[in-house]
């Protein structure tokens, strides 16, 4: 918050620097129409903001969680019914010139009254509204009401005032700028809440201020240059507005000045650091970043210090002041701050011997991504707070993504978010907010997607993880494939917006930053969309038709989706599904299964690789190792496959609430087994063995600054332990590169498959493993086991965490320690573990629990895939 500063003439007193006042305190929530029920209707209740309606009622103890069971039904009229949320605040005349109330995000159908008076109607989640209050505000009490209309029906209206539109889902969410999948999607669960999701102050401020602050940057050579791009807004008539005010940029410690004559309303102050270090990707460098300040100065002696001067013929002055961080001259009439990096990026989707690559390129050099699709990580998004978003990054972070891409029907996430990415080095993707669904792109729509991409853009392009922007989520795949042009009967879809509003907005506002018009995009509009040769593509044919072995009939230059059902977490599961028998079938588990026909792809997907078990724990287990068995393979796959495939990004890292789903990490924020799966197969260094040419290779993979060189050895191996056939051949792996080796004729004739496998192993690296049959065809007998449990600190039991030894008697596939099930907050470090007879394997447990026994090696916590054959 700033603080404000006066200056007094003679009598009278003027307030100089914009102050920020917030307005979170004090606030009441009542229904005022609706079908709501008696006893709510009647109540005037305790409100947070930022907040919503669905989170107060429930913190008042008024409705049920609707993350439980089948409640999320039972709340249905929330979303149906009309909301005020009203408070009191106290003011007194400061002295500034304009008074403005800022909303940063209303959801969704609002009006604003200060006083009984209508000052604001707005109708877009997705934008931050400035309402001027001047004249409106009366010393001491004022009161502030913001009427909520029912999402649900101002959407099924506007369905009908745009004209029908298609869409995935059984509201028409493409009707109204309000978060798509809070209307449900195929993870999510239908809250259509409304609330005061984001900040609202009130900002009083004199003379001019910093309406927009845009720092465009560039590499130039041995130059980071920044060009401060400033808009300014001016308080009328009164004096200070009439007169000149200077810019001050400083980036580091360097600094520029820019006069603006009065009548101007802009400048441009150029910045240059010499010699800046580079911001890196994560895996490729450092991540240094730079403080840029910016401030606008008035009085008298505003013009003080310069070191030089340039009309540049629209009412601005180019100046120069010397490097260094002196107080500017003159009163501070405002001030903005932020960090940026210096980098360059390109995504170059061009026409090859090929097809069309798809390749990130960070400071020149070609990225291979191991990414991620983002949902917003809660239903609620305004209890996510800074620290939820680094646990999360970090969970990332262990599964060796580097690329967090961030889906169309959610938000525009927080500044908390982006800044941690760019902290960590973590690359993000933006989609703009269109996902499966046509959009008319006639007014009032249409000035609305503008203002919000306005907002969000002017906001977020200060980001150097920021690499990509996408103009939808499958929404031209959509069209081309889904039946989209014979309902649409010639009516617009939001092919404008991709093809020509987004990309000139983007141009205008973030100049330098890629732009894609969709995911998937082949390059263009000749070429069909999710054509494995062309672009980037999404794969749901192998979860939605097909089995994961068939991940490798394709060789995709880029994967922006694909991914593979299973469970959340045992304890995350069994917290919100209270179903008593507990079943794959029962109601609870049925509300937290939200794919269409989810349960039966679960059970196709599993059967052609493990027998389908009749016990609860037992389903779970599977269903969560299929999982992560179909992910590896196909990261796998993929990366054998550099530099024709140039990344991957699976569907999804993050669950907005308990549920069956693609997720790596689930609705509690617990890690399932794919998080393990992903950090094996996104590794830095890989050994993995692929299909080539009618036979086998093993493919040697280095995505390191140093080369890796070594003997690689391939062994043919029985269940049983001994070693049927051996090879060895030497091999360098250069930097950023992969090396492909046949298996020996002789080592892969395997006598005997379904006791049989091949290890390839090279020191340093985790061994890749071939089996040539399935497990339930294999002969992969019960798991035998020795065990022990040792406290990591002195006394057994102190709830410092846990060491486990685990020794394989016989042939041993992805053990896996569920330490969840003995403590929902414990986390182990590793996961699907394949052991050899003989072999041993040790996990650390993290956990501050008293355990009793060896319960972290109990059977139904300790499992493997021996069991799900027999």
């Amino acid at each position: 918050m700033s603080t404000t500063d006066t200056t007094t003439t003679g009598t009278t007193t003027r307030a100089t620097q914009r102050t920020v006042r917030t307005l979170h305190t004090g606030w009441s929530l009542r229904s005022t129409a609706g079908p709501v029920p008696h006893e709510i209707a009647a109540v005037d209740v305790p409100a947070t903001v930022p907040g919503t309606v669905h989170t107060d009622l429930l913190a008042a103890g008024l409705i049920v969680d609707p993350y439980l069971d089948a409640n999320e039904h039972l709340l249905a009229w929330i979303g149906q019914a009309d909301w005020s949320y009203a408070t009191t605040f106290d003011w007194r005349p400061d002295g500034h010139d304009r008074h403005e109330l800022v909303f940063a995000g209303l959801d969704t159908v609002a009006t604003v009254l200060l006083n009984g008076e209508v000052v604001a109607e707005t109708r877009n989640q997705h934008r931050t509204y400035r309402v001027g209050v001047d004249g409106r505000l009366r010393e001491g009490s004022n009161d502030l009401e913001v009427r909520f209309g029912s999402p649900v029906a101002y959407a099924d209206a506007q369905s009908l005032a745009l004209g029908y539109r298609p869409h995935v889902n059984h509201h028409p969410y493409n009707a109204i700028r309000k978060m798509a999948c809070s209307f449900g999607w195929d993870w999510g669960l239908d809250t259509a809440t409304s609330g005061i999701w984001r900040p609202v102050t009130l900002e009083s401020w004199s003379s001019v201020r910093l309406a927009s602050v845009r720092p465009v940057v560039t590499v130039d050579g041995s130059r980071g240059v920044v060009d401060v791009h400033v808009d300014l807004e001016r308080a009328g008539a009164s004096a200070g507005a009439a007169a000149p005010v200077t810019v001050r940029a400083t980036v580091g410690d360097v600094t520029q000045e820019a006069r603006v004559e009065p009548g101007a309303d802009s400048a441009v102050v150029q910045v240059v650091v010499d010699d800046p270090e580079l911001w890196w990707p994560r895996g490729h460098g450092g991540q240094p970043l730079y403080d840029v300040r910016v401030s606008v100065t008035g009085g008298e002696d505003g013009d003080a210090g310069r070191a030089s001067s340039g009309r540049d013929g629209d009412g601005v002055d180019a100046t120069r002041a010397s490097s260094g961080d002196g107080e500017p001259a003159g009163d501070v009439l405002d001030e903005w701050s932020s960090r940026i990096g210096f980098r360059t990026v390109e995504v170059r989707v061009e026409p090859d011997e090929v097809g069309t690559s798809f390749t990130v390129v960070v400071n020149g050099e070609p990225l291979w991504i191991k990414g991620a699709n983002w949902i917003p990580d809660d239903a609620f998004p305004h209890r996510i707070g800074r620290d939820r978003y680094r646990d999360r990054i970090e969970q990332a972070e262990f599964g060796n993504v580097n690329l967090l891409r961030v889906w169309g029907g959610g938000i525009f996430e927080s500044d908390d978010f982006y800044e941690l990415c760019d902290e960590r080095g973590m690359l993000t993707w933006q989609d703009f907010l269109f996902a499966c669904a046509a959009y008319a792109e006639e007014d009032p729509l249409r000035g609305e997607v503008e203002a919000e991409v306005r907002d969000n853009v002017t906001r977020l392009m200060t980001h150097p993880s920021l690499v990509l922007w996408t103009g939808n989520n499958e929404n031209i795949w959509g069209h081309d494939e889904w039946g989209w042009e014979r309902r649409l009967d010639g009516a617009t879809w939001g092919l404008g917006y991709y093809l020509d509003l987004l990309p000139a907005l983007v141009g205008e506002l973030d100049p330098g930053r890629p732009y894609a018009a969709g995911s998937p995009w082949s390059g263009s509009l000749d070429v069909a969309q999710s054509d494995p040769d062309h672009g980037s593509v999404h794969l749901w044919e192998q979860w939605n038709r097909k089995d994961y072995p068939t991940y490798r009939d394709v060789v995709p230059r880029f994967v922006a989706e694909f991914g593979w059902q299973g469970p959340p977490t045992w304890s995350a599961m069994t917290r919100a599904i209270h179903d008593e028998p507990l079943t794959p079938e029962s109601p609870g588990m049925i509300v937290h299964q939200k794919a269409m026909q989810g349960n039966d792809k679960l059970t196709d997907g599993l059967l052609a690789h493990y027998r389908l078990p009749d016990e609860i724990e037992a389903w779970h287990w599977a269903m969560q190792l299929n999982q992560a068995n179909a992910v590896q393979v196909a990261l796998e796959h993929f990366r054998s496959h550099a530099p024709r495939c140039r990344g991957a990004v699976v569907w999804q890292i993050n669950d907005c609430w308990p549920v069956t789903s693609w997720a790596a990490v689930d609705g509690d924020g617990q890690r399932k087994p794919l998080l393990y799966a992903m950090r094996h197969a996104f590794a830095d260094r890989l050994v993995t063995i692929q299909p080539r040419d009618g036979g086998l290779a093993v493919v040697v993979v280095n995505d390191t600054e140093e080369a890796l060189a070594g003997p690689v050895t391939v062994r043919r191996v029985a269940y049983d332990g001994r070693v049927l056939a051996s090879e060895q051949v030497s091999l360098t792996v250069a930097a950023r590169d992969s090396v492909t080796v046949p298996v020996p004729s002789a080592v892969a004739a395997f006598g005997a498959p379904e006791s049989e496998l091949l290890v390839a192993s090279l020191p340093g690296v985790t061994r890749g493993l071939w089996f040539p049959v399935e497990p339930r065809d294999s002969a992969l007998a019960a798991a035998s086991l020795s065990t022990s449990v040792t406290a990591l600190s002195e006394g057994s039991g102190s709830g410092a965490g846990y060491r486990v030894e685990v020794t394989a008697g016989a042939l041993v596939r992805d053990l896996a320690l569920l330490v969840d099930k003995v403590d929902p907050a414990a986390t182990v470090d590793e996961m699907l573990v394949t052991l050899l007879p003989g072999e041993a394997a040790v996990f650390t447990v993290a956990s501050e629990v008293v355990v009793v026994g060896e319960e972290f090696v109990a059977q139904r916590v300790l499992r493997t895939a021996n069991e799900l054959v027999g």
